[in-house]
């Protein structure tokens, strides 16, 4: 079975992030909503998983965290053949930086990308299918890709924060809302990890992801399909913003106090405070957004 090794290796990491047990179910579909891709991938990750030994399957109820999930990172990712995940993510981000500098035009072909970054027929194709997933960039019909033009000026930029400041905190006020405990505790813990030193350590990746999976968490609350249809279509393209804007780290620890003291509103059943405190926590980026701004114009 031809597996995606990017998508297994999301899996591990979620799986790491949230502490799972042995004996831990994994829907399929819950994988997917958090790693924003279709089943059909993630399915192909859990059967690969479970065949190396890693995940235990069960009839007619899916498949569980097994023993061995948690041996040492380093020896799981070469028993797997993951060594070379990380160049594959460093490869993702320099393409988005070139991108963003200008360095790449908005219409590309194969030959271009292979040739310029050195790449295989499988890297290659492994690189379009991540950056295509992320929604900016897509096959033109017949011959070559084509980038997206979004999030790549300042006004795109400001334009997305201010549908996430309209949508965020209305989210939060949708009748019936309701957090459920484990996401709490989840999201809280991913909180206090940045915190005792996360934020020095993750990647780049890992960063954007805990923030994505936070917001989209309390948005999905709502249970209102088109909140959370509209905050992940935008949240795919904000991922090509994200080496750069982790490059200067100083303002995570006050973005992860808000994000607490936003979850200790929401436990509280305190959801109009919850709603103003979360139109604070992104005014003040659309306050700070020329600093994001320079980030994206500077080549």
């Amino acid at each position: 079975m031809s597996v995606d090794k990017t998508i297994v290796l999301r899996v591990l990491e979620l799986i790491r992030h949230d502490q799972l047990a042995p004996g831990a179910h994994l829907p399929a579909q819950m994988l997917a909503d958090r790693l924003r891709v279709s089943r059909s991938p993630i399915n192909e990750a859990l059967i690969y998983l479970h065949e190396q030994g890693l995940l235990q399957r069960e009839r007619n109820r899916g498949f569980f965290v097994g023993e061995g999930i948690h041996a040492p990172t380093e020896e799981i990712n070469r028993r797997l053949g993951l060594e070379g995940q990380d160049a594959g993510t460093r490869l993702y981000f320099q393409v988005a930086e070139d991108r963003l500098k200008g360095e790449l035009p908005e219409e590309v072909t194969e030959v271009l990308l292979k040739t310029r970054y050195g790449l295989t027929p499988a890297q290659l194709q492994a690189l379009l299918g991540r950056i295509a997933k992320e929604g900016w960039i897509e096959k033109k019909p017949g011959y070559g890709w084509a980038f997206s033009p979004m999030l790549t000026t300042p006004d795109s930029l400001l334009q997305s924060y201010r549908l996430r400041f309209a949508l965020e905190p209305a989210a939060l006020l949708e009748p019936g809302y309701r957090l459920d405990s484990q996401v709490l505790a989840r999201c809280r813990a991913a909180e206090v990890h940045l915190l005792e030193g996360g934020i020095e350590t993750d990647s780049a990746d890992q960063l954007h992801d805990r923030g994505v999976n936070f917001h989209e968490s309390l948005v999905a609350a709502s249970g209102n399909a088109f909140f959370i249809d509209a905050i992940r279509r935008v949240n795919r393209v904000r991922r090509l913003l994200s080496y750069r804007s982790m490059q200067d780290r100083q303002r995570y620890p006050e973005h992860c106090r808000q994000h607490l003291h936003l979850l200790e509103l929401l436990e509280q059943g305190r959801n109009a405070d919850a709603a103003a405190a979360m139109r604070e926590h992104l005014g003040a980026t659309l306050t700070n957004l020329a600093k994001i701004s320079e980030l994206l114009a500077r080549s």
